[in-house]
């Protein structure tokens, strides 16, 4: 059974879920929004402090933690900003650290990011 995961943020309408649990996994994806909704578009540390804001209140909504998560798929406009959001990851993350790969794209769907995560965590019972 898969249910849709809410984490109090506003979230734009588009044709795809933001975060689904399914079968103890949490697939989520996040970019750039405050809690109002919003679209932080200021620079790649402050972008990605708003990104990972949103994934830890995505883990906290199924009872996870930001340990619990296994995998990371990153997407930067440019490779320039890996550095800054290395920067922040490693506030966010410990030890041993999640499964990562970073990729450098042409855009983003959303207007005025740098950024954008995909996640998988494993949810505790």
């Amino acid at each position: 059974m898969r249910r849709v995961i809410e984490n109090g943020f506003k979230k734009p309408d588009a044709p795809h879920s933001w975060a689904i649990l399914s079968n103890g996994t949490l697939q989520s994806v996040h970019v750039p929004f405050r809690p109002d909704g919003s679209i932080e578009d200021g620079d790649t540390i402050r972008q990605a402090e708003i990104t990972f804001a949103d994934l830890q209140a995505t883990l906290k909504a199924v009872g996870a933690g930001i340990d619990d998560v296994t995998l990371v798929y990153i997407y930067l406009t440019s490779l320039e900003h890996k550095p800054a959001v290395d920067e922040v990851y490693k506030r966010f993350f410990n030890a041993p650290y999640p499964v990562r790969a970073c990729f450098a794209v042409s855009e983003l769907p959303t207007p005025g990011t740098v950024m954008e995560i995909v996640v998988t965590a494993s949810v505790p019972s």
